[in-house]
């Protein structure tokens, strides 16, 4: 297939992009700055051709969607950030121009793109901890008791992101899936899985705050084929949950992830110390004390089985690769 991801160049984008090039697929990235090229390299593989994008107008790029067989949206500013003024014009910005101007495209294109995937996040549910939220019955967060106002950003954020998508009618050849994806456990430099690895082999992979908040998670094999699985099931539109089946409290999680590694200690974090570490690392405490009890009745309903589906075992895996990593020491 021939598969266009916008916003291709990011932590998730990596992960997509990689696994669809190493699978005989055409995989095209559109990105921001610098120049097109015919062909790009990564680890001695060439796996995506790289397209430049504005993320806001229309242009050169929008060829590349013609004959299509999917369009995957992942274009947005990190959110991995303090939410000032600015960074939040940026995040909100950032998703809801890049998929307007998608929208205008498809809708313009001779041969529009079978299927538009639309990144979403599972962090649109409320943080609750008595029942999983899953597409039919979930409650949309916003607003809740004690929660700070931060938290309530992040749901403004992804609500504006699926609605300019949704309102990007009419797409008579298109069918439109919004993904609210958990967090993607991948073994790569700079995602979730390193920043909490790293916590582990520093001692310091305890509880954070009182540990009772829900992680919900995929690993990245199974985003992978999810999202491949959402591309060739036609009968699926609107939203789906892209998380494992078993989401856990904080303390589970963390105990797992000790216990994969071999680290027999784990030093807690407190939800004040959290906040001062957040400050001075330019973060959110939302971040981590969110409590995410997403699952996916949809996949389940439809057939759609988990390689990973609990997580010790997922644990075990992405700790395996990590290790067999080969040591770079400093000459210095």
């Amino acid at each position: 297939m021939k598969i266009v991801i916008p916003g291709g160049s990011g932590q998730v984008g990596t992960v997509l992009a990689r696994a669809l090039g190493a699978g005989g697929h055409e995989v095209v990235v559109l990105g921001r700055g610098g120049q097109s090229d015919h062909e790009t390299m990564r680890q001695g593989e060439r796996w995506a051709r790289r397209v430049v994008w504005d993320g806001r107008t229309l242009g050169d790029w929008t060829a590349e969607l013609e004959g299509a067989d999917a369009v995957i949206n992942l274009a947005g500013r990190s959110v991995n950030c303090r939410y000032g003024a600015e960074n939040r014009r940026e995040i909100i910005d950032s998703r809801v121009d890049s998929t307007r101007v998608l929208g205008q495209a498809i809708r313009a294109a001779a041969r529009p793109p079978r299927v538009w995937l639309q990144a979403s996040t599972a962090t649109i549910y409320a943080h609750r901890y008595d029942a999983p939220n899953d597409e039919a019955t979930g409650i949309i967060g916003g607003s809740e008791p004690g929660v700070p106002e931060t938290w309530n950003f992040s749901i403004d954020v992804a609500t504006q992101w699926e609605r300019a998508a949704m309102e990007a009618d009419p797409l008579p050849a298109t069918r439109r899936v919004l993904m609210r994806s958990a967090i993607i456990m991948s073994p790569d430099a700079g995602g979730a899985f390193s920043m909490l690895l790293r916590l582990v082999r520093l001692g310091l992979g305890g509880q954070n705050g009182d540990g009772r908040q829900y992680v919900s998670w995929i690993h990245e094999a199974d985003f992978v084929r999810a999202v491949l699985w959402l591309i060739e099931h036609e009968e699926i539109e609107g939203v789906v949950n892209l998380a494992a089946p078993a989401p856990l409290p904080n303390a589970e999680f963390m105990r797992a992830l000790r216990q994969a590694w071999g680290m027999p200690i784990g030093l807690p974090a407190f939800e004040w110390m959290l906040a001062i570490g957040a400050f001075f690392l330019r973060t959110e405490t939302e971040l981590i004390l969110k409590s995410r009890r997403v699952v996916s009745t949809r996949l389940a309903e439809h057939g759609f089985t988990f390689q990973y589906a609990d997580w010790p075992a997922a644990a075990r895996e992405l700790c395996a690769r990590v290790a067999a990593r080969p040591v770079v020491r400093s000459v210095l």
